[in-house]
């Protein structure tokens, strides 16, 4: 799995409350959370977010709740990756059970300006920044998370792999 996107950039300990405000918590709506995406950080931001789009963080990442509406607004809001020093546990796993890529490369912050082109290869394990040629290694996605991602997440790929053994999954 490869990614390209433009970088946006956040500090350390950006908690599920920073990604996501609370008070949007009573819709699980992915179009109407995406709306909202960083919007107490920078109130323009929703509306400048374009598909693709990665972000870039410090350290701790997703800290916080331990609620799915944080990585499923990132993915509807059209990020293809978070990319950080470290996450949260609970993000980290939520991440990948709703489909979001996430890499965990301490460094990369250091690599990456607002705005620089990024290439992300998670079967590779490299991580390219496009505009200045700085590039890091970090540990390759295993197989079995990309094909969770690719799926779209946990439950997609569960429902795939229940009908390649000619089970039909409940809707």
């Amino acid at each position: 799995m490869r990614f390209t996107g433009r970088i946006w950039r956040v500090g350390d300990n950006i908690d599920t409350d920073v990604i996501i405000a609370g008070r949007y918590l009573n819709t699980i709506n992915p179009a109407e959370l995406a709306v909202h995406v960083f919007e107490d950080l920078d109130p323009a931001f929703p509306a400048r977010l374009q598909p693709g789009d990665v972000i870039v963080a410090g350290r701790n990442f997703g800290c916080g709740s331990s609620r799915e509406h944080a990585p499923l607004a990132l993915k509807a809001a059209g990020v293809a990756c978070v990319v950080a020093d470290s996450f949260a546990r609970i993000f980290y796993r939520n991440a990948i059970n709703i489909g979001l890529a996430i890499v965990e490369a301490p460094g990369a912050a250091a690599i990456f300006g607002e705005m620089d082109e990024a290439e992300i290869d998670l079967a590779g394990g490299r991580i390219r920044n496009l505009s200045t040629g700085n590039t890091l290694d970090v540990a390759p996605y295993p197989d079995f998370i990309q094909q969770i991602v690719r799926a779209g997440g946990l439950i997609p790929y569960v429902q795939a792999k229940v009908r390649e053994m000619g089970v039909n999954p409940r809707p």
